[in-house]
């Protein structure tokens, strides 16, 4: 039998433990829904985000993702459900709300005349205070364009700029909406180590991106919406894995190769043939396994490959279908 006292330390551990789960959850969604007349843009969504990570919201476009994040913020009113930011709610303390978080929407534009160094020092205006506009400047490789339009900017650059104005007040959550859409590939990955180097500084990123490859890359955990609703939600690495999808190996076949003797090779589980590629699936080494079979039949060819499991394999089954950009 627990005595009074030890019934007492154990509730103080408890608050102590459920205070702490608390504070680490930055951001708190409840039920949230939004409509646009018949249509249903978010339905009943719940999740937690927690302090220091970088929470990506995945899907087609259209799934409701820009809305759901609008709604977050306070830039939409939601029809139904609660949003906590920070302890604060985004419909009646918004005016607090926006000194502390760092935004950059997917259609976010300058006028083309617009200087670098002047869209920076109009933006400081904004806020009750803010980094030195210069240092970011500097941060974010935009030193040497400090004097260009807006309009001569590529693509990087302007994406550079747009994260450099949602730094400027120093936010502790920053929104990052579609940032690379439209970027060249070399371009993209610039992007993404800028992405990672925000969190890096102690900040909690929210990004949003219909790109999965950019969500596995840069996620701790990941909100994958479709029609509306959350359809799963976790670390990148728990959601592939829990698709018991296995490995896929694909290689290119001679004539004459007859695929259909690797069905006999221990954890293959499939064995298909697409005009000149042959495809397995299947657990374990297969690897291992599959390059010994076609050794022993002197065969062995020069793009032999592991394929593994992907987000887009996640979103493909738990949907149905390929995403939709």
């Amino acid at each position: 039998m627990k005595t009074a006292g030890g019934n007492g330390q154990e509730g103080v551990n408890r608050l102590s433990v459920n205070r702490e789960w608390i504070m680490n959850n930055i951001i708190e969604v409840n039920q949230l829904r939004k409509t646009y007349g018949t249509a249903v843009a978010v339905d009943d969504i719940s999740f937690e985000v927690r302090k220091g990570e970088i929470f990506a919201i995945v899907g087609p476009n259209g799934a409701g993702k820009t809305t759901l994040v609008e709604s977050i913020m306070g830039l939409r009113r939601p029809d139904g459900g609660s949003v906590r930011i920070l302890g604060l709610d985004p419909q009646t303390e918004s005016k607090a709300l926006r000194q502390r978080l760092g935004i950059q929407l997917q259609e976010a534009s300058l006028p083309d005349y617009l200087k670098v160094w002047e869209a920076l020092d109009l933006f400081s205006t904004f806020y009750e205070q803010t980094v030195p506009w210069e240092q970011l400047l500097a941060q974010w490789g935009l030193s040497e364009k400090r004097n260009s339009r807006f309009k001569n900017l590529s693509g990087g650059q302007k994406q550079r700029l747009f994260i450099a104005l949602a730094l400027l007040n120093d936010p502790e959550i920053v929104f990052l909406d579609e940032l690379t859409t439209g970027l060249d590939p070399q371009a993209r990955r610039a992007t993404w180590e800028m992405v990672k180097s925000i969190r890096e500084q102690g900040k909690t990123v929210i990004l949003v991106t219909h790109f999965m490859d950019e969500a596995e890359i840069l996620a701790d955990r990941i909100a994958i919406v479709d029609q509306g609703k959350v359809v799963a939600l976790d670390t990148p690495q728990a959601l592939i894995q829990g698709l018991k999808a296995g490995s896929s190996i694909r290689f290119s076949s001679a004539n004459g190769f007859d695929a259909a003797l690797l069905r006999q090779v221990d954890g293959v589980t499939e064995v298909s043939q697409q005009e000149q590629q042959v495809i397995i699936r299947g657990n374990g080494p297969l690897l291992f396994r599959i390059a010994a079979a076609l050794n022993e039949q002197a065969f062995m060819p020069t793009d032999l490959r592991m394929e593994q499991a992907d987000l887009e394999d996640v979103f493909l089954a738990l949907t149905g279908r390929k995403i939709r950009i």
